[in-house]
């Protein structure tokens, strides 16, 4: 059974500049992984509830590529798990990710830590099978709102949410991860302190949890759409 979002895997065409961008979005260097070797090139930023992955892929554009779940009955390797949406999920048993954290220790760890991750899906049930019953995620919330894209449906894990929306007007051919949102502690402090290091970001707004507050992040994003947000 699922107990977290152990590493959120995004794809790169180019590693080098994607690192020095997320390096100056989450306000830390990619961990270095100590004794621990890995199977695939890449670069870890370690956020308090998860791991960013950022790994060279035969890309046009960044991309985030999958997840990996952390699963105590797994082993230490990653292992894929086949599924009817195509999506590309692993599971491990996350000492991997414990070693690396640590490693680098709290210091080495961004202020940001993931909110929840948007995945666009043409068959909503599906995804209860696929998350709900055979991973074992929790499903949180399960609701229709058309003025916010369609059916959308809440699987939280570890303090990270996966957000799946089902449109009503458009059905993708085939499922794929959308978006990432942070969460902050301060939204007016972290947009002062990255705008410092040269990144653009929309004014703030409200959120549609009430009481919450976001921006858009700009630039820095790997052209994938990237929110802040600041829960109250």
């Amino acid at each position: 059974m699922v107990s977290r979002f152990d590493r959120i895997v995004i794809g790169v065409p180019d590693l080098p500049a994607a690192i020095g961008e997320y390096r100056l979005l989450l306000g830390v260097p990619p961990a270095e992984p100590g004794e621990r070797q890995y199977a695939v090139p890449g670069a870890r930023f370690v956020l308090p509830n998860t791991v960013i992955e950022l790994v060279q892929s035969p890309y046009q554009n960044p991309r985030i590529r999958g997840i990996v779940f952390g699963d105590p009955g797994s082993g230490n390797a990653d292992m894929p798990l086949a599924n009817p949406r195509g999506l590309d999920i692993q599971l491990c048993d996350g000492s991997g990710t414990d070693g690396l954290r640590t490693h680098v220790g709290p210091s080495g760890e961004s202020t940001l830590r993931v909110d929840h991750i948007v995945l666009r899906t043409a068959d909503a049930a599906s995804c209860i099978e696929l998350f709900g019953e055979r991973l074992g995620i929790r499903l949180a919330l399960d609701k229709t709102v058309p003025q916010w894209g369609g059916r959308m449906l809440f699987f939280r894990a570890g303090k990270v949410t996966l957000e799946v929306i089902e449109s009503q007007q458009e059905k993708p051919e085939a499922d794929y991860f959308w978006g990432i949102a942070y969460q902050c502690q301060d939204l007016s402090g972290t947009i002062e302190a990255l705008v410092k290091r040269g990144i653009s970001l929309s004014e703030i707004r409200a959120g549609r949890k009430p009481g919450s507050q976001v921006a858009t992040v700009k630039s820095h994003c790997l052209g994938i759409p990237t929110l802040l947000l600041q829960l109250h």
